[in-house]
């Protein structure tokens, strides 16, 4: 039969009950579901720290800044040039407060230029490196600082020059040594597990405190000798 629309016209009447839109919008949910197409919460962006981001360190560092930022084929990245008798300079970079327990990983790539003539990070006196990274984490006043470092001798993944005291944990870790230099080279630091192997004797379920920032440094102060590097790209990852 044909029914008399509001506006006049003739409409078919249906014989079957009219889908309501809430009655639609479940059909569509379960269809949706069924699929495997419901959205996933999406992982935060990791960071990049970019070149330009990094600052001298003024209670660590002498009066000359010899970092500069460099491009060269579209790559952007700090370059360091030591020479003797500059006073030792350290660039910083503070984490954002609200990334302290989210980040897990630290990425980077970095290359050295010059090695320090006589520099071994591990040898008294000679504690000198191409290039160092520094990743700090702190709890209450207690700081927990592992320097990584290119070292110009030495085992890698030896460990050194360890410090305990109540407000400064740190070791030094050779991370690579000797040449071939001037080419990149990419590394890839766990936080939580870097921390727990040295602060926490290797205890898997140890609280890892707040990852608050991240450090670079060439020097050639102690050997007296020409030291270089280039810090490329630094990505935290949450």
């Amino acid at each position: 039969m044909r029914a008399r629309a509001r506006n006049g016209t003739t409409a078919r009447a249906s014989n079957s009950a009219a889908v309501r839109p809430s009655s639609l919008s479940a059909l569509v949910l379960v269809l949706v579901l069924a699929v495997g197409l419901v959205p996933r919460t999406a992982r935060a962006a990791d960071v990049t720290i970019e070149p330009t981001a990094w600052q001298i360190v003024k209670q660590k560092s002498g009066p000359v800044n010899y970092y500069s930022v460099v491009t060269e084929d579209g790559l952007s990245f700090v370059r360091s040039r030591y020479a003797p008798p500059m006073k030792t300079a350290v660039l910083g970079y503070q984490v954002a407060e609200a990334d302290r327990q989210r980040i897990k990983k630290v990425k980077w790539t970095w290359r050295a230029q010059a090695l320090p003539t006589g520099g071994d990070e591990c040898a008294s006196g000679k504690g000198d490196s191409a290039a160092v990274v520094y990743l700090t984490w702190k709890r209450g006043l207690r700081y927990y600082t592992l320097k990584y470092v290119w070292s110009a001798v030495g085992q890698v993944g030896r460990v050194c020059d360890s410090k305990r005291n109540p407000f400064v944990a740190q070791d030094t870790v050779i991370l690579q040594s000797g040449g071939p230099t001037g080419s990149w080279t990419t590394e890839e630091i766990d936080l939580a597990s870097a921390y727990r192997r040295h602060f926490a004797g290797g205890n898997p379920n140890a609280e890892v405190p707040s990852f608050v920032g991240l450090g670079l440094m060439s020097d050639g102060d102690q050997t007296s000798t020409p030291s270089s590097a280039d810090y490329g790209k630094f990505v935290l990852v949450r």
